[in-house]
């Protein structure tokens, strides 16, 4: 069935149009249940595949400790393979039709204290260029609230300085509108004059290097880093992991003791607005989010929040 597999992505990918990101969680979830079906259940052809060796994967998953939010990812990859196959007439039955997916318990999101915020912003000195950029991606993710994932795959052009707002794409390529503030406004403005010269000029040293080398001309990097606005140190577009890193090694510096997740100032963004009277509907459009009920989790963090705050400083709670 790995053909059927290979069959199915190409179909995901130019069809459906799928995120990178969701195309690559279809993959290693459709390998790991292939694997399953044939190691465990002894399952050589899509119709041998019943609805108990489904519900059986999805026990062994569980068995592993995989969490329900997986659970129920499994069961979408499942679906639509299973789905694709009828389609194609590869298969004459969809063992998948009844499977329910488990209903997942949503966890509040953690978040920063508004005094633990300022420490983490405070702490890039703005010294030297890699501060400079720490600095703007810190400020930059607070004031606009927009994902990791965007923030990393914004250009030097998504952004006015001058009219306070940058522009990134979001889930499904939708484009959306931000304003920043003028403290980011003037953390950017300060990394993209003096401090982003200094890593584009590792990338163009690099890049003479390489055309020495191979006696090649017109080389451009497949990630546009000439175009990206956050660069690493190799004067290439900046990642999700090397994000990460950098967040890590700055929280621990700066001695912020709460959890850090790469999102943590997004949900901090989020929870910080309505905290102080913002719109949920407004708070919504800035997140992102296509439905107001993926934006109402924040509604709970202040709930808990201020149930806090009364258990701590009412003498008689």
């Amino acid at each position: 069935m790995d053909d059927f597999l290979k069959n199915f992505m190409q179909f995901i990918l130019v069809e459906k149009r799928v995120a990178k990101n969701t195309l690559l969680s279809y993959e290693r979830d459709l390998k790991t249940y292939l694997h399953y079906l044939k190691n465990v259940e002894a399952i050589e052809t899509c119709n041998q595949v019943q609805r108990a060796h489904i519900i059986h994967f999805l026990s062994f998953l569980k068995e592993q400790g995989k969490s329900t939010k997986t659970l129920a990812r499994h069961v979408a990859s499942i679906r639509a393979f299973h789905q694709f196959l009828l389609r194609a007439q590869v298969s004459n039955q969809d063992p998948s039709v009844l499977i329910e997916p488990p209903k997942s318990e949503r966890s509040i999101p953690k978040v920063l204290s508004l005094k633990e915020v300022e420490k983490l912003l405070d702490f890039p000195s703005g010294q030297g260029h890699f501060g400079l950029r720490d600095k703007a991606m810190l400020e930059l993710l607070y004031a606009t609230g927009i994902r990791v994932s965007e923030l990393i795959q914004i250009d030097v052009a998504h952004v006015n300085v001058t009219m306070g707002f940058v522009t990134v794409s979001g889930n499904g390529n939708k484009e959306r509108i931000i304003p920043i503030g003028k403290t980011a406004a003037e953390a950017l403005k300060d990394y993209i004059d003096k401090g982003r010269k200094n890593f584009v000029s590792k990338n163009e040293n690099h890049s003479v290097n390489f055309q020495q080398e191979n006696h090649s001309v017109n080389f451009l990097e497949e990630n546009h880093s000439d175009r990206a606005l956050f660069l690493n140190h190799q004067g290439k577009r900046l990642t999700r992991q090397g994000f990460w890193k950098i967040l890590k090694k700055m929280a621990q510096e700066a001695g912020i003791e709460s959890e850090l997740t790469p999102n943590t100032l997004r949900h901090s963004f989020a929870t910080h607005l309505l905290e102080n009277g913002a719109d949920l509907k407004a708070v919504q459009e800035l997140l992102g989010h296509a439905n107001i009920s993926t934006t109402q989790i924040y509604t709970q963090v202040t709930k808990t929040r201020l149930k806090d705050v009364y258990s701590k400083y009412h003498p008689r709670a």
